[in-house]
């Protein structure tokens, strides 16, 4: 099985619209495929929350398809987003001084794609 991990550093509405198709298409033809939203992306993660948004649904089934392996710690915190993420129920990754390790999921077989 092929094994992908998404890193949505950019804040770009748009692009991390990308982020979560690719990721729901991976899935769907059956890759093993992880989300994990670092940097400036940490800040969309409250208004993908909101249901009124356009693409809610989107990110709900990333949530819902256990899709999303976790947000950076330190950058939701620079973002002033850590309360909202942890309201989503989103795990906060800090395993490299604050931040998610790009290490560790090529160590457990992932191909890393950033965004």
């Amino acid at each position: 099985m092929k094994k992908i991990v998404l890193f949505a550093f950019n804040g770009d509405f748009m692009c991390f619209i990308h982020v979560l198709l690719n990721a729901l298409d991976m899935q769907e033809k059956g890759y093993e495929v992880k989300i994990i939203i670092e940097g400036s992306a940490t800040k969309l993660v409250p208004d993908l929350a909101k249901e009124g948004n356009p693409m809610h649904s989107l990110y709900q089934k990333t949530k819902t398809l256990d899709i999303i392996a976790g947000v950076c710690k330190a950058c939701s915190n620079k973002m002033g987003t850590m309360d909202a993420i942890k309201e989503e129920g989103l795990n906060l990754l800090g395993d490299m001084s604050g931040h998610p390790s790009m290490a560790r999921y090529r160590e457990d077989g992932f191909e890393v794609i950033t965004f």
